[in-house]
């Protein structure tokens, strides 16, 4: 049984000044199940972000239904969704601005708990169990988070995500703005994270490296469409599709022989490419 189920989904924006309408989903049909990482990967522009925001009630859906635990949420208003928040969560992409700066990392990761009833006390103790779940000393809670490097910060974030203990988190690009090994440990964290708590994750990104990582299963995502599903081994290691592969030479990689010989690849199936527009 899937814990969130998205059926022919779209999302699409009016244009300006009556011009044409802009699809950014385009009848997508995917799901999660419980405990499973599915990993969006696709292009800027893809779709892929907008699908997240759809399922955190950011985007409006235009047709097309989104099933958490078998209820349908696309039409909930705000305060219908509320009861959600303890469900599903989301770590946002940027860890310099998804955390206010003037606030204390306590005062960040008690907020939502707070917000759900807790006392000030049981809230305490809470951060200081959901700092060391993400690898950060107690004595962090009485910090700043502008104090923090950007891996530390996106640890708070991660932390904060986690605090009403959800069954889903949407992770938006989560390590596209750190350095590469701050990369490996984040991606890390929640892969150990999901063997300790069972979590399920709808992964975000751009980079089907990191996808690779961490995801049981993939979707590959090109102009709002899916244009490939499956297992994490078998779409990352045997694509069916030209773009998936397309994907796979433009990740980088740490040989620079390899890497060079990929750049030629890729160069090369443009050129088939520009010459041939539905090859892709």
């Amino acid at each position: 049984m899937s814990l969130l189920e998205i059926d022919d989904l779209v999302v699409r924006y009016p244009g300006r000044r009556r011009g044409r309408a802009f699809t950014a989903v385009d009848h997508v049909t995917l799901d999660v199940r419980p405990h499973e990482t599915v990993g969006l990967v696709g292009e800027s522009g893809s779709g892929k972000t907008t699908i997240g925001r759809a399922v955190l009630g950011l985007a409006p859906v235009t047709s097309g239904r989104i099933r958490y635990d078998g209820q349908e949420i696309q039409s909930l208003t705000r305060a219908q969704r509320r009861p959600l928040a303890a469900r599903i969560q989301v770590v946002f992409q940027d860890p310099y601005t998804s955390l206010n700066p003037a606030m204390t990392v306590e005062d960040i990761l008690s907020e939502p708990l707070r917000a759900a009833g807790w006392t000030r006390a049981t809230a305490r103790g809470r951060v200081v169990e959901l700092l060391d779940q993400v690898g950060l000393p107690a004595g962090a809670a009485d910090r700043f988070a502008r104090e923090f490097s950007g891996g530390q910060r996106q640890r708070v974030a991660i932390a904060r995500a986690l605090a009403l203990e959800p069954e889903l988190v949407v992770c938006d690009e989560p390590v596209s703005a750190l350095d590469l090994s701050t990369q490996d440990r984040v991606l890390q964290l929640l892969v150990d994270i999901q063997e300790r708590t069972g979590v399920a994750y709808l992964f975000v990104s751009h980079d089907i490296g990191v996808v690779r990582h961490v995801s049981h299963r993939v979707a590959v995502l090109r102009q709002g469409r899916v244009v490939e599903f499956g297992s994490c081994a078998q779409v990352t290691s045997r694509p069916t599709h030209a773009f998936t592969e397309e994907l796979l030479l433009a990740s980088p990689v740490a040989d620079p022989v390899r890497q060079r010989e990929r750049r030629a690849m890729r160069q090369a199936r443009r050129e088939v490419a520009s010459a041939d527009p539905l090859h892709l």
